[in-house]
C-alpha cells in the first residue's frame, strides 16, 4: 500500500514539474505534420507521397513522445554519465553507411540513409543528439578552463569527429548543422572574443579549401545556381529545378492559399520532406507559413526559457544544443525552399516527414524536459542524485 502511495506521489511530482506547454506545442507540430502529409497524399500532390508516410509520421511521433516523457523523469546528469553509449551508437550507425546497408534517396548523390530491412533510418539525426550530450558533458567538465589552449584544442578535436564523419559520405547539410551547433554552444560557454576573431579570419581560407579540394561538382552547382544567373538558367531543369518549383508553389498560394482540397498543386520532388514548407505555402498561403514558423518559434522560446532556469552549466548547455538543432534545421530548410540556401537536405523540425528526425527531436525535447524537471530538487522517479 505504501509503495502504491509513494508511486502516486512521485507521479504527481513528475506531472507538476513536467513542462506541459512544451509537450503540447510539440504535439501540435507533429499533429499538423501528420495532417498536412495526409492531405498531400489525398490530393495526390506527389506520386511518391503514400499512406505509409503519414502513418509512419504518426507512429514516430507517438514513440518519440513516449520516449521524451520517460527521459523527462530521468535526471539529465544520469544521462550525461552514460554519454559514451549514445556516442558509440551514433558513430556505429553512421559508419554503417559505408557498408552495403547505406543507401541513397531518389535524386540524391549522397548516401545518408541506412537500410534496416523494414524501414530506413538517417543516422546523422541521432548523431546530432549524441553530440549534444557529449559536447555538453565536455563543456561542463572543463568549465572556466575552456579557453586554455589544450582544452580548446580538445574541444575542437571533439567537434571534428562528427563533422569529418558526415562530410566523408557527402552530408554537407548535417556538417553545417554540426559546425553551427558547435560554435553556438562554445560561444555561450564563454569563448574568448580573440578566438572568435581568429575564426572569422580563417573562414575565407576554409571556404577556399572547401571549394577547391572538398566540394564535388554537384555541390558547387547547387551554390552557383543561387548566385550566378547563367548557371541558374542552364540548370533550370536539373539542379535548380526543385527550388524553381518551390518558388512557384509558394507564389501560387498567395496570402491565404489555394485551400486544402482541389488546388492546382505544383509537383516538387521530395515534397513531403525537404520541401513540405512549399506545400504549406500552396495550400495555406503566407498566413499558413507564418503560423507554422510561429509554432516552431514558440517551441524555441520555451526551450530557451528552460535554459534560463537550469540549475547548472550542464543543463544550460543541453538546452542550448537542442535549441541550436531546432533553429539551424529550420533556417536551412526554409532557406532551401526560398532558394537562398543550397539544397542540402535538412528537415523542418517536427513538420517534414521522417521518422528518424521526429524521434531524435523528441529525444532532444526529452532532455530539455529533464533539465526543467530537475532544476532544483535532487529527487525524481528513477534516479536519486547523490549528495
Amino acid at each position: 500500500m505504501k509503495s502504491i502511495k509513494r508511486l502516486f506521489e512521485n507521479f504527481l511530482i513528475y506531472f507538476k514539474r513536467l513542462d506541459k506547454l512544451l509537450v503540447l506545442l510539440c504535439i501540435c507540430a507533429c499533429g499538423f505534420s501528420v495532417f498536412i502529409i495526409h492531405n498531400m497524399a489525398v490530393n495526390e500532390a506527389s506520386p511518391f507521397v503514400l499512406e505509409r508516410h503519414y502513418m509512419m509520421q504518426l507512429a514516430a511521433a507517438a514513440v518519440g513522445l513516449l520516449v521524451a516523457l520517460v527521459m523527462a523523469a530521468i535526471n539529465y546528469k544520469y544521462i550525461s554519465k552514460f554519454w559514451y553509449i549514445g556516442a558509440a551508437t551514433g558513430l556505429i550507425l553512421t559508419l554503417l553507411l559505408f557498408t552495403p546497408l547505406g543507401m541513397q534517396t531518389a535524386g540524391s548523390e549522397e548516401i545518408n540513409w541506412l537500410n534496416i530491412g523494414v524501414t530506413a533510418i538517417q543516422p546523422s539525426e541521432f548523431l546530432k543528439l549524441a553530440y549534444i550530450i557529449t559536447l555538453s558533458t565536455h563543456l561542463s567538465k572543463v568549465g572556466k578552463k575552456m579557453n586554455q589552449i589544450p582544452n580548446l584544442l580538445l574541444l575542437l578535436a571533439h567537434a571534428a569527429t562528427p563533422i569529418l564523419l558526415v562530410l566523408s559520405h557527402g552530408d554537407f547539410g548535417s556538417a553545417l548543422v554540426f559546425i553551427m551547433l558547435t560554435f553556438t554552444m562554445i560561444f555561450m560557454a564563454g569563448l574568448y572574443w580573440r578566438y572568435i576573431a581568429a575564426v572569422a579570419v580563417m573562414v575565407p581560407v576554409a571556404g577556399y579549401i572547401m571549394w577547391n579540394y572538398v566540394f564535388k561538382a554537384y555541390h558547387k552547382i547547387r551554390i552557383l545556381v543561387l548566385i550566378d544567373e547563367e548557371v541558374r538558367e542552364a540548370q533550370m531543369l536539373d539542379k535548380f529545378n526543385q527550388q524553381y518549383r518551390s518558388l512557384l508553389a509558394l507564389g501560387s498560394g498567395g496570402l491565404t492559399g489555394q485551400g486544402l482540397h482541389g488546388g492546382e498543386y505544383i509537383y516538387i520532388p521530395e515534397y513531403q520532406t525537404d520541401f513540405i514548407f512549399s506545400y504549406i505555402g500552396t495550400t495555406l498561403g503566407f498566413v499558413g507559413c507564418v503560423a507554422v514558423l510561429g509554432l516552431i518559434m514558440l517551441i524555441l522560446i520555451r526551450i530557451l526559457g528552460n535554459c534560463l532556469i537550469a540549475k547548472d552549466p550542464l543543463g544550460k548547455y543541453i538546452c542550448i544544443g537542442v535549441f541550436s538543432m531546432f533553429f539551424y534545421n529550420t533556417i536551412i530548410n526554409v532557406g532551401m525552399t526560398l532558394a537562398v540556401m543550397p539544397v542540402i537536405g535538412q528537415p523542418l523540425p517536427f513538420i517534414s516527414a521522417g521518422g528518424s528526425s521526429v524521434l531524435s527531436l523528441f529525444m532532444g525535447i526529452g532532455l530539455v524536459l529533464s533539465v526543467r524537471a530537475h532544476k532544483d530538487k535532487k529527487y525524481h522517479m528513477f534516479y536519486t542524485e547523490k549528495e
